[in-house]
């Protein structure tokens, strides 16, 4: 690793120095050593307090320098900075973006795609986590990578759908490379890595913080073309998320729900408040350039649903009585199916093995879109 790389970790982890800090000092000196062999009357006249000032004089950051390096290693990571070439322009284009971020994955593949960002609620409906896997599918199949958070909810079901079709997927995450929060998530995030790329701008051992998830939702935009939201509250991060890519110029998309559920309040504002309705992945590229659109074109093989497999008498009566929103109990199966117990039973296991339908907790079952 070369020396400026090793002299920009230092400073990321210099107390007091942020993005627009650093990236000030950066213009200022030229590259990260110099900022470290500067005197003091340089830093002030750079516009530094006097903490600072001291933190860079006593070159604290290097203190974590070799820690950052061996776990980057052990991670089988990488790292990015935002003097490298292979730095995303649309994200060196944001004023507070990263000056590092730490990458697990096929970041060059994933980065070479176009990409759409998909967040909501954490405690989606099924309706939401339906109509996230359609959009994350789709938008996947047509050779466009679906960034999202990682977070529960929305952000796990895009994730999902999308390594069901062998499709591209980043996951900015809100801690460093070596702890997955929600921890549930860990081996969402190995497939990720597998198939995508797992991304943050936050050094090893750092905690999810509350205040780091809302703080990782401009990367999440600054690296997509547009953001989708599916569900949202009043207020939530990604509302946050939605405000950041109107910032930052991208695209905002909004899926309409449900007017009496509160998790539909976020998207519908957003599409009074100018957004665009989306109700598939088509509405989402007609807003691509008319460029990116004739190169998806002439690369794009013509979408085709997966087929319906092919179900057996009992597994068509209970299919029949398994909607696409509204969760139905095993109980309600048991008594409107016509059919026995057993041959119920026998019918939903054979259905989730032909991933037509999936339980939910509490022997809930819904179809899969």
């Amino acid at each position: 690793m070369q020396q400026e790389d090793l002299a920009l970790i230092a400073l990321i982890n210099t107390p007091g120095i942020g993005p627009v800090t650093g990236r000030k000092l950066l213009e200022r000196f030229g590259f990260p050593g110099a900022v470290f062999r500067a005197d003091a009357r340089q830093l002030r006249e750079a516009g530094l307090p006097e903490t600072v000032i001291s933190g860079i004089l006593e070159k604290r950051g290097f203190q974590m320098v070799d820690s950052q390096i061996e776990a980057l290693r052990k991670s089988g990571g990488r790292m990015v900075t935002i003097l490298d070439t292979d730095y995303p322009d649309c994200l060196k284009a944001v004023p507070d973006a990263p000056l590092i971020l730490f990458i697990r994955g096929d970041w060059t593949g994933s980065m070479a795609q176009p990409r759409v960002a998909i967040v909501g609620s954490r405690h989606c409906s099924t309706y939401g986590r339906n109509i996230t896997a359609k959009f994350a599918r789709d938008l996947a199949s047509h050779g466009i990578t679906v960034v999202s958070g990682l977070a529960r909810g929305i952000d796990s079901a895009a994730h999902e759908a999308v390594l069901e079709v062998d499709g591209r997927t980043i996951a900015v995450m809100g801690t460093g490379l070596d702890d997955v929060y929600p921890k549930e998530n860990e081996k969402l995030a190995g497939k990720i890595a597998e198939r995508g790329a797992l991304v943050t701008e936050f050094p090893f051992d750092k905690p999810p913080l509350p205040q780091n998830f809302p703080y990782r939702n401009r990367v999440i935009s600054g690296l997509s073309l547009g953001v989708v939201i599916v569900e949202a509250a009043e207020q939530s991060g990604s509302l946050i998320t939605a405000r950041l890519a109107m910032e930052q110029g991208r695209e905002v998309f909004a899926v309409p729900g449900n007017l009496t559920s509160a998790k539909s309040i976020g998207p519908n504002r957003l599409i009074q408040d100018g957004a665009k309705l989306v109700m598939d992945w088509r509405d989402v590229v007609a807003e691509f350039s008319y460029e990116l659109r004739l190169l998806m074109k002439r690369g794009e093989t013509a979408f085709l649903p997966p087929a319906q497999p092919d179900l057996s008498e009992d597994e068509k009566a209970v299919f029949a009585r398994i909607g696409l929103d509204t969760p139905v109990h095993i109980d309600q199966l048991f008594q409107s199916a016509g059919i026995s117990n057993g041959a119920v039973l026998t019918a939903l296991l054979g259905l989730e093995m032909k991933e037509v339908v999936r339980e939910l907790p509490g022997k809930f079952y819904v179809r899969k879109l």
